[in-house]
């Protein structure tokens, strides 16, 4: 009796434990959903993937816009993770897609440098709802693109390091 009684308890917890733990990882997997997202599409040996990691990779995180969306990546020849199935057309790498609620806001083909990179980048962010609008932030202002010859553009100034 108390053999059966202790079996039922444990039962009981694990099934309360198991349903606690689904509801997490539930909600967290639509949190991700629902969050504004920048896919970067890239392959190994792609020289612009190199550059635009080289430019723009170390600080992308820690910028207003990697905060808004922050960056995740996708190999062009594997296969497509089951929340992305809804891209199509990725033929060229680096190709950089904003997504947002599970669906496409715009994409970035290439990389041509720094300067056009934020640009577009900031087009597209301004294509989200207004809670997730990135206009209000002084983007203008903290544009950061660093060259070979550790040149900095501050909005429109140029400032030699």
């Amino acid at each position: 009796m108390i053999a059966d009684m202790i079996r039922n308890l444990r039962m009981y917890i694990m099934q309360r434990l198991f349903f606690i733990l689904l509801v997490i990882f539930s909600v967290d997997s639509l949190n991700k959903a629902d969050a504004a997202s920048l896919i970067m599409v890239e392959q190994q040996f792609c020289e612009y993937c190199e550059a635009w990691d080289a430019d723009i990779g170390v600080i992308y995180n820690k910028t207003p816009e990697g905060k808004k969306a922050p960056l995740r990546r996708i190999d062009i020849h594997e296969p497509l993770p089951d929340d992305l199935s809804f891209l199509t057309g990725l033929v060229f790498s680096p190709t950089f897609i904003l997504v947002n609620e599970g669906k496409e806001v715009g994409r970035i083909l290439g990389y041509a440098g720094e300067a056009f990179f934020w640009g577009l980048l900031q087009k597209l962010l301004e294509k989200l709802p207004a809670d997730k609008d990135t206009s209000a932030l002084e983007t203008k202002n903290i544009y950061l693109a660093r060259s070979q010859s550790n040149k900095r553009i501050i909005g429109e100034e140029l400032v030699y390091d």
